[in-house]
């Protein structure tokens, strides 16, 4: 083989490039391998990071992993603020939660006693504040809003930019030593129960290169199963395509709140008077990432039933991901068993940019040594 790295990670979006910049970091050589497919989860994600408001509260796996992945954003940033002189995307916004139908009201009422009883019993959302809104209070901090029949308001939330975050994580990694390729992995160089390396083919390769690795990260989103078949193990991992709207309005959206809704939608706003509404989740969608007619059917549909006041916004862009949806909805990390130096960090379905940074830095520790058995456990592979 005509090169050799510590660590190759395979796939650049947002968990891959989490991975890589830790390792990097940490004085790992590693390489971060990615042919920057169409429909990159990363690319089009908006960016909510609000664990304690989530309804999945009620799941406490994904709970406590989520809320530990959001309070780890601080650390993070702070470092790439140092470690790189761009942008990051994040930034610290309040967060309003509305009801409109009654269907809904049952549902809010579960998500606000949640919240209180943790913050009564000290647990997360112990550092943010959570109080309930009129109407009208509502509508100061999101002028568009509708009427709404219940609306409480979170002011430790925050957003963030997936494809500029995952350049500031790529910057940083470079400043420590991170070596970048823009192609595809073809396979996994195995030698017994053992991987030694990767295939790498097209773009910035020389045709087809081997290249060598103690240990190598498969942190392919949707496209992760590709490997299944020679490490031995099933990754039940499926594309769930979401559409994202962005419109363009003639206000001053700096500093509004993310607006979360109930029926899988929200709407995150940005400084340049740009508001972000979605997704759909369409599972059985295949690799797909193209619009349709339905899809924008309904989050336009949503649009106007939750703040009508967008009804004249100007439409920016549509993007379309395809997020990486593991089979119970948990993502997919850590050693595969029987198979030294292979690692999956994968399945994070509409939550890879809440819990991609953290899971990135897990994968690192667990490549390098570090004992973190206790927290993968319940994310790994064998699991299935």
């Amino acid at each position: 083989m005509e090169e050799a790295y510590e660590a190759i990670v395979v796939g650049g979006g947002i968990v891959g490039a989490s991975t890589a910049y830790h390792l990097a970091r940490e004085g790992c050589e590693t390489l971060l391998v990615d042919r920057r497919d169409e429909g990159r989860a990363t690319d089009a994600g908006a960016g909510i990071l609000s664990a304690a408001t989530s309804s999945r509260g009620s799941d406490s796996t994904w709970f406590d992993f989520a809320t530990t992945a959001v309070d780890y954003y601080d650390e993070l940033v702070a470092a790439l603020e140092d470690e790189q002189d761009g942008p990051h995307g994040y930034a610290k916004r309040g967060l309003l939660n509305v009801a409109f139908g009654d269907d809904e009201v049952e549902q809010y009422d579960e998500v606000l006693e949640r919240i209180r009883e943790r913050q009564a019993a000290g647990g997360p959302p112990a550092e943010g504040t959570v109080h309930e809104l009129s109407g009208e209070e509502a509508r100061e901090h999101f002028p568009p809003l509708g009427e709404t029949k219940r609306a409480f308001y979170y002011d430790d939330a925050a957003r963030v930019d997936g494809q500029t975050f995952e350049g500031a994580l790529r910057r940083a990694g470079e400043a420590h030593g991170l070596d970048t390729l823009e192609a595809s992995v073809d396979s996994l160089v195995l030698d017994g129960d053992e991987v030694v390396g990767v295939v790498v083919e097209g773009d910035e390769a020389d045709e087809e290169d081997e290249l060598a690795a103690d240990a190598v990260v498969v942190a392919g989103g949707a496209w992760s199963n590709d490997f299944g078949e020679q490490l031995g193990v099933e990754i039940p991992v499926e594309p769930q395509r979401g559409q994202i709207v962005h419109l363009d309005l003639d206000a001053d959206t700096e500093g509004w709140p993310i607006v979360s809704p109930y029926r899988h939608k929200y709407m995150v706003s940005w400084d340049d008077g740009r508001v972000a509404v979605g997704a759909t989740r369409e599972t059985g969608s295949g690799f797909e990432p193209r619009t349709t007619v339905d899809g924008l059917h309904d989050v336009f549909g949503e649009i106007l039933r939750v703040a009508p006041g967008l009804g004249d916004a100007s439409l920016r862009e549509v993007r379309v991901g395809l997020r990486p949806l593991a089979e119970d909805g948990l993502p997919v990390l850590g050693g595969v068993p029987g198979v030294d130096g292979a690692f999956l960090a994968t399945g994070h379905g509409p939550s890879g940019l809440q819990l991609g940074p953290y899971s990135g830095k897990l994968v690192a520790d667990a490549v390098r040594g570090e004992d973190v058995s206790e927290v993968l456990k319940p994310f790994g592979v064998e699991r299935f």
